[in-house]
């Protein structure tokens, strides 16, 4: 499974604009700060009244950890009681930065750092940020239970044991600088204030994508085929190499992301999403649909469906239609959905 999430710091987006991005977790700060870094209780409670869950890090300086046990533990007695005092409850993890590219000489320190901050909130509840390096090396030495790696510093390599994956950087919501997230596990140390996830909480997930360019004819709905599964547990998207990404019965929202080319600027670009039966594909109930206007020959195509039914016997699709005068090419995209039983 995977689910998406975003970080910030000062800025804040906002409950609609996270949820219309499709954001399912926020990721905040923990620290000294005093300019507006940290999360605050009145954003706690208003993330977790949205019903966004929420993940914490310290970090004070970038590379603090290298200053050992007794850091570990002064920082790690600050962040219970910030997280204390914002509601979290005393059973989910604490995120320690290491902020920069550590090199496997200052791991030694790191480990240090880590075994100091055990000794004050228990090894269970503390996880780490940092590349690819010293989350590796942390897991591997027994030093912490979840880890929240970055793309930065780690040369295209991802531990299969972190929870989260910081993946891209640098996108706007609502004006605010924000990176993205990807949670792959089901606990990855979200919490709401007062509340610990459990059961349903927990969605499962598929992420699919395609590089395969696919002709989009003028006027005629297409469903998008989906030729890679970045993430598919439940085996949901059971036609690997075809259209359906999810089969009935289940709860669903979905997000969808493709890049359409060859439309000229004003052309009229459509999205939904079908549910079709699987003993005939000819007979489908239609979501709802969303348009697009094209600014340039490329166009990026952002969908989103918060919440649905699909029956059983039934399986979701996601269907483009462009209204210019001649053919478009569907040259790349993914789609995510989020399910419940």
């Amino acid at each position: 499974m995977a689910v998406f999430g975003v970080d910030y710091a000062w800025g804040r987006p906002g409950v609609a604009a996270l949820k219309r991005a499709g954001a399912k977790f926020v990721c905040r700060y923990l620290s000294h700060d005093t300019t507006g870094k940290n999360l605050t209780r009145d954003e706690a409670n208003e993330l977790s009244a949205a019903g966004l869950w929420l993940v914490v890090v310290w970090e004070s300086t970038a590379s603090r950890a290298l200053d050992g046990r007794e850091a570990g533990e002064d920082d790690a007695r600050a962040a219970a009681g910030q997280a204390e005092s914002l509601g979290m409850p005393d059973d989910r993890p604490i995120y320690f930065a290491v902020d920069f590219d550590a090199t496997s000489e200052q791991q030694r320190a790191i480990n240090a750092y880590l075994d100091g901050a055990a000794s004050v909130i228990g090894r269970e509840r503390v996880g780490l940020y940092a590349g690819h390096g010293p989350i590796k090396r942390a897991f591997d030495a027994g030093k912490i239970t979840y880890g929240w790696q970055t793309y930065a510093w780690s040369g295209g390599d991802w531990d299969s044991r972190a929870q989260l994956q910081q993946y891209s950087n640098d996108h706007d919501i609502n004006g605010v600088s924000t990176d993205y997230d990807r949670a792959l596990k089901s606990d990855y140390g979200q919490w709401r204030v007062g509340v610990s996830p459990e059961g349903d909480d927990m969605p499962d997930y598929v992420s699919v994508g395609t590089e395969t360019a696919q002709q989009l004819p003028p006027g005629t709905w297409t469903s998008v085929s989906w030729h890679i599964d970045y993430s598919d547990t439940e085996h949901q998207h059971s036609d690997t190499g075809g259209p359906s990404v999810l089969t009935g019965s289940a709860r669903y929202s979905l997000s969808a992301a493709v890049k359409v080319g060859g439309v000229p600027a004003g052309t009229l670009i459509q999205a939904r999403v079908v549910e079709v039966e699987i003993a005939d594909t000819d007979k489908y109930e239609p979501g709802p649909i969303q348009d697009f206007v094209a600014v340039g020959d490329e166009m990026n195509v952002l969908y989103g469906l918060a919440a649905d039914t699909v029956r059983k016997d039934h399986r979701v699709r996601f269907q483009l239609v462009q209204h210019g005068p001649a053919a478009a090419t569907l040259t790349g995209g993914s789609a995510k959905v989020f399910f419940w039983r």
